[in-house]
């Protein structure tokens, strides 16, 4: 598909970062944003990552936001962003899903991973009869199913598909690729909207939407990394139907969504070097990034 074809789909991929100079964020927004908890620079190297959670914060909560901050940085800058009393389960839910990320990478055989596997299936088992192991991020997503009534099995589809994806098959089709980001990334989402406390059908349509394109993102940037394909079609309808929620979606749904800002981010990054995946620059952290969230977070847009 031809870089210009695609260029002219791109007009409603409009998703933040473009139309963040349409309205013009109030007087002294850059220092409030260096002065956000844990955010990397000298306004911030003086205060501790803890402060992130409050007076309160514990050594598991402090497991890990630093667990999230090395290994999902965009997603330690968005959780930073959500409301006060659901930041530590949002860290919890996120530290989670590193854990489960990381073992693919971190083992040599399969049924390495197969246990690791079964270890955080009996782990959620035991959070829900209120016996979680003593593992921080264990004891963690227990205090935030006690506080917010997660739903099961959103965890459990996390795991199980991580755990089928240990087999390293490439996916066949499309169609494959966004059940595999619907069970992870949707699940994700729809576990995050139970921790803002949202109900609503537009919402969970959108999470569903937003974690597909997010997945897909997510296997675009991987490919360098994995070397396994040269040329990869970007699905684009996804990306526009996630954003026709916008108007129906609730504004304290909001927060959970605010990763689009990063999904558009690179999308506007890989159509500047002409698609090409394997482009160096779009191995750069984007520094103006935190700034970006900061400003859609307060416009209550995504």
């Amino acid at each position: 598909m031809a870089a210009s074809t695609l260029g002219s789909a791109w007009g409603p991929l409009r998703l933040g970062v473009t139309s963040l100079c349409c309205r013009r964020p109030p007087r002294g927004l850059w220092a409030r944003v260096r002065r956000l908890p844990g955010f990397p620079g000298p306004a911030g190297s003086g205060r501790s990552v803890a402060a992130a959670s409050g007076p309160g914060a514990s050594g598991t909560d402090q497991y890990c936001m630093e667990l999230l901050r090395k290994r999902d940085y965009e997603s330690y800058l968005c959780s930073l962003l959500l409301p006060a009393q659901s930041r530590s389960s949002a860290f919890a839910l996120r530290a989670f899903n590193v854990e489960l990320a990381q073992v693919k990478d971190s083992v040599s055989e399969k049924t390495i991973g197969l246990m690791r596997m079964q270890f955080w299936k009996k782990t959620v088992d035991d959070i829900y009869s209120d016996n979680p192991p003593h593992q921080p991020v264990a004891i963690e997503l227990w205090k935030a199913v006690k506080r917010h009534n997660l739903t099961k099995r959103w965890l459990m589809k996390i795991i199980d598909e991580r755990e089928k994806n240990l087999d390293d098959k490439a996916y066949h089709n499309i169609q494959e690729l966004e059940n595999y980001a619907e069970n992870t990334q949707s699940s994700l989402l729809y576990l995050t909207l139970e921790i803002l406390g949202v109900k609503d059908l537009h919402a969970d349509h959108a999470a569903s939407h937003i974690g597909k394109a997010q997945g897909i993102v997510t296997c675009l940037r991987a490919t360098p990394y994995h070397g396994t394909r040269r040329r990869v079609f970007l699905p684009m309808d996804i990306c526009m139907l996630a954003r026709s929620f916008h108007k129906s979606v609730p504004v304290k749904a909001f927060p959970a969504f605010l990763q689009t800002v990063a999904l558009e981010d690179y999308l506007k990054k890989i159509q500047q070097v002409d698609f090409d995946i394997f482009h160096p620059s779009l191995q750069q952290r984007n520094t103006l990034l935190p700034l970006f969230l900061y400003v859609q977070s307060w416009r209550k847009r995504y």
